[in-house]
């Protein structure tokens, strides 16, 4: 059974532009499956192939489907049922993809914890999804304690890091005893490793799954603008995305190694990290945590030994400090391994992107995304023809269109260039189904127009005349002064041209007379500290910046916040700030 529906018009300016690459498919048709089946498909077709580098130990698509239907097994006669909530704490690891699908498998809803939420937050993700069990790292149950009474589970399964490790039971009791491993007690849980290493005869329930209808996962929103709240992606949301993406890559030799250090709870990791590399036949090299240093990443490369070259998904500064360590400490058996690199989350500037690929001799492009897609949109070609700055090319399936930004029942802006601004708007078979119990959320996000369901972004661009799409800022955090409009993205890349300048973030804070002001947060080059003041470098916007959108303050800080995937997090600082908590109080 196919789906027509996602049929993307010939004339449009991307297919037409000379810059659609050779052997990606304009028009796919893609199947209908659960991602159960596609699961099964995608093991049984790469059985003997490597799926999973974790821990020092290989684990092949047969070992990892077999450890999958135990644990779906195991979860069916604890009385795990389709759409019940299995919540799922735990970093990347073999746990995480065999939860994820042995959940899925039954028609349950997997949700994705981040352990970097305190324990209300996750209290709040909680009750949002009503989550009936829970599958945790043993030394993260620390995260659930505070809340245990307060929301109570039907079922608990905990798992140590090193459960699937091939490392000598004697050797993993003593690393754990000594604390070289990290573990911790839940008090009445259930052992993962017992339930995924059942042996004797798979007993799967069968279970009637729409791949289009049925939800697959609740993916938190990010909360930059408010309280995150669960997008319902649908198995069928899934399976394409991870299908788009491999079609995007038809020069790759597989299988390839992915290099999985963005975290898999989040929709980014959860994509590209694990349903991409299943889809290509690939395998992972799994990171639990973001890497404190590069030499662990480059050493276990080389550990690694991957023929087929890395896929290495990530943040721009991740390619900043990359670059900065291949320079530092150059690796002949680095040449030509950093094959497919995507950077998302926030702009890829072209120094970055030159200076990477000139020491590595690899691909970088940006790629365009957001939890409401299931992850990805859009990236540059990997033909020489992206051009960093834009965010590529919608994927095969994918329209795009700009909207007017207050008013989206007056269709697309038909017009190119700046001047013809607007809410970037996404129609594809990647678009999720909604917000959990958000009936208003939903109504405010997803649109019809002309018989087809656009998805409103909240980000705010451009289309040029080769349909490459230029991002100015996000719709909520456009800050007003004086009337005018301004985009707080904008006023970034300017201050960034300074030679002082490491990373800035700029955010609106409240004033009576103007609205808002404009205040940025910059973080110096280390070489430059002492050596310039917050008015010197005024001064200078006011020499190189239009009047209006010159700060009304600079706060030299320590570092930007961002969060686990390296976004920038300008409402933290916004909302810490003394004039904003004057106007709204601690609480707001």
């Amino acid at each position: 059974m196919k789906a027509n529906k996602w049929y993307v018009d010939d004339k449009k300016p991307w297919f037409n532009s000379g810059l659609w690459q050779e052997g990606v498919p304009k028009h796919p048709e893609f199947p209908v499956i659960s991602l159960g089946d596609w699961f099964d498909q995608k093991c049984e077709e790469n059985a003997k192939k490597k799926a999973i580098w974790f821990s020092k130990t290989f684990m092949n698509y047969r070992v990892l489907k077999k450890h999958t239907d135990s644990l779906a097994t195991s979860l069916a006669k604890q009385g795990i049922k389709k759409g019940d909530v299995i919540a799922i704490l735990i970093p990347n690891s073999f746990q995480f993809t065999i939860s994820y699908f042995a959940t899925v498998k039954l028609g349950a809803i997997a949700t994705l914890i981040n352990p970097t939420y305190k324990p209300l937050e996750i209290l709040n993700v909680l009750k949002q999804v009503n989550a009936k069990a829970l599958i945790c790292m043993d030394a993260m149950y620390g995260l659930i304690k505070p809340i245990k009474e307060k929301h109570k589970f039907d079922l608990v399964i905990s798992t140590n890091i090193v459960d699937l490790a091939a490392i000598p039971p004697a050797i993993k009791e003593q690393m754990i005893g000594d604390g070289t491993i990290p573990s911790g007690e839940v008090p009445g849980a259930l052992k993962f490793i017992d339930m995924a290493n059942k042996r004797g005869e798979v007993d799967i329930p069968k279970v009637e799954i729409d791949p289009i209808k049925d939800t697959a996962v609740y993916l938190m929103t990010g909360g930059t603008t408010g309280v995150p709240k669960p997008a319902i992606i649908t198995h069928f949301n899934c399976v394409t995305n991870a299908k788009q993406t491999v079609s995007w890559m038809p020069d790759a030799t597989h299988p390839m190694a992915c290099v999985g250090i963005l975290p898999m709870f989040h929709a980014f990791g959860m994509t590209i990290v694990q349903n991409v590399v299943i889809e290509g036949g690939d395998y992972n090299i799994l990171f639990p945590r973001p890497p404190s240093d590069l030499k662990e990443v480059v050493d276990t490369i080389l550990e690694v030994g991957p023929e087929g070259g890395v896929i290495l998904p990530g943040v721009e500064t991740l390619f900043i400090g990359l670059t900065r360590y291949l320079k530092n400490n150059p690796e002949p058996r680095l040449k030509n391994m950093f094959r497919i690199c995507v950077s998302g989350a926030g702009p890829l500037h072209r120094p970055v992107k030159d200076k990477f690929e000139a020491i590595s001799e690899g691909k970088l492009v940006e790629a365009y995304g957001l939890t409401e897609c299931t992850t990805v949109v859009s990236a540059g070609p990997f033909n020489d023809k992206d051009e960093p700055g834009k965010i590529g090319l919608p994927y095969p399936g994918t329209d795009w269109a700009i909207f007017d930004s207050e008013d989206f029942s007056k269709g697309p802006i038909k017009g190119f260039g700046i001047e013809n601004t607007g809410e970037i708007c996404i129609c594809g078979p990647q678009v999720m189904k909604g917000y959990l119990n958000r009936p208003e959320a939903t109504a405010e996000t997803l649109k019809e127009w002309e018989g087809r369901t656009w998805c409103l972004t909240g980000d705010i661009g451009f289309m040029d005349e080769t349909g490459q799409i230029t991002i100015r800022d996000r719709k909520k955090q456009m800050i007003k002064h004086k009337g005018y409009s301004i985009f707080p993205k904008e006023v970034e890349d300017l201050i960034g041209n300074h030679p002082t300048v490491l990373e800035v973030a700029v955010a609106g804070l409240p004033d009576v007379e103007t609205g808002e002001i404009v205040k940025a947060w910059v973080q110096l080059n280390e070489d430059s500290m002492g050596k310039i003041t917050p008015d010197e470098l005024t001064s200078w916007c006011k020499d190189n910046i239009t009047h209006y959108k010159v700060p009304k303050q600079i706060e030299f800080v320590e570092e930007i916040p961002k969060s686990m995937v390296g976004k920038v997090q300008r409402r933290t600082l916004q909302i810490n700030d003394p004039i904003w908590k004057e106007k709204y109080g601690e609480t707001q």
